[in-house]
């Protein structure tokens, strides 16, 4: 017993001398060269397509990254290639515009790989993606939620979408609440056929909850959840294909930026670069990361009228 009492009020002891850091320090952290990175996400969606170059920052700069000026970025396939020219006065935005003539006009086709193409400062890099096929949304519903997450009277959400058979397709669904995308690091949600991961055996079915749940996580002053919608809210779901790749990708993207902080933060997985897919193909000091990937998207979308 006597071991058993010191060692508890050895913890103790331990936690409360965490507790009590709160001396602010100043790292004197090593200078080190800028990477490229690249945001190349683009899509077959009838509207302008933009990939982002940027040099990255030091971690306690306090400053956006710079946009890179200057570069030469093409797509190309089998059957050509696209060229993307930067925006005037934006630096670092290259943008691919549809002809205003042609509405219908989309960037990509379902199967086709494209191979993406970053000339700066004479140094080249390069990324492939596929567009694997994507699911069309059946409906998106509305309901009363009484669980005791939420505060009364609260309405969530769900996209009803059936995954089609064979196994390995990935998706990214986005889903915007009054034009407004949910981008917190809770809210990236993705999806491995319909469920979570490979293994899952959730191949050619309807998308489990929670991946088909859509509902942003706010909360109000003294952080308590807020309904996630309200009378008059409107909802657009997307479900974006990815390649594994990406879908690997976004997963480590998720663990490095929820983080739980406070004393929870010492066990959880310690900070680190998430993969890229960008190779350099010239030899240089300067290097890259970032991600490439090229979607089909279907979307739907529905506004909360009345109570259901």
């Amino acid at each position: 017993m006597k071991l058993y009492i010191n060692r508890f009020f050895g913890l103790v002891a331990a936690v409360i001398l965490l507790a009590s850091c709160e001396d602010v320090i100043n790292p004197d952290l090593k200078d080190v060269d800028p990477v490229l990175v690249v945001d190349a996400w683009i899509n077959d969606k009838p509207e302008d397509q933009v990939i982002r170059l940027t040099l990255s920052e030091p971690y306690l700069s306090g400053k956006l990254p710079t946009g890179v000026s200057g570069a030469v970025v093409t797509v190309s396939y089998d059957g050509g290639s696209i060229d993307f020219t930067e925006d005037a006065g934006d630096p670092g935005v290259y943008r691919w515009t549809t002809d205003e003539a042609t509405s219908e006009e989309v960037f990509g086709e379902t199967g086709r790989e494209y191979t993406l193409t970053v000339t700066v400062n004479g140094r080249t890099f390069e990324a492939t993606s596929k567009i694997n096929r994507t699911v069309a949304i059946d409906s998106i519903t509305f309901e009363k939620d009484d669980s005791p997450f939420y505060p009364d009277n609260s309405y969530t959400a769900q996209f009803w979408a059936t995954e089609p058979e064979g196994t390995g397709d990935t998706y990214w669904i986005r889903s915007y609440k009054n034009g407004e995308m949910l981008s917190k690091p809770s809210e990236i949600n993705i999806a491995y056929d319909a469920g979570f991961s490979p293994g899952g055996s959730f191949d050619g079915i309807t998308f489990i909850p929670p991946i088909r749940e859509v509902n942003p996580n706010d909360v109000d002053e003294d952080d308590q959840p807020l309904s996630p919608y309200a009378i008059g809210d409107s909802l657009y779901v997307e479900i974006h294909s990815i390649t594994y790749e990406s879908f690997t990708f976004l997963n480590q993207v998720i663990v490095q930026t929820d983080r739980p902080g406070g004393f929870g933060e010492l066990f959880s997985t310690p900070l680190a670069n998430v993969s890229t897919n960008i190779k350099a193909v010239t030899p240089g000091q300067l290097k890259a990361v970032g991600f490439f990937n090229v979607s089909a998207v279907q979307g739907l979308g529905k506004k909360l009228e009345q109570e259901p």
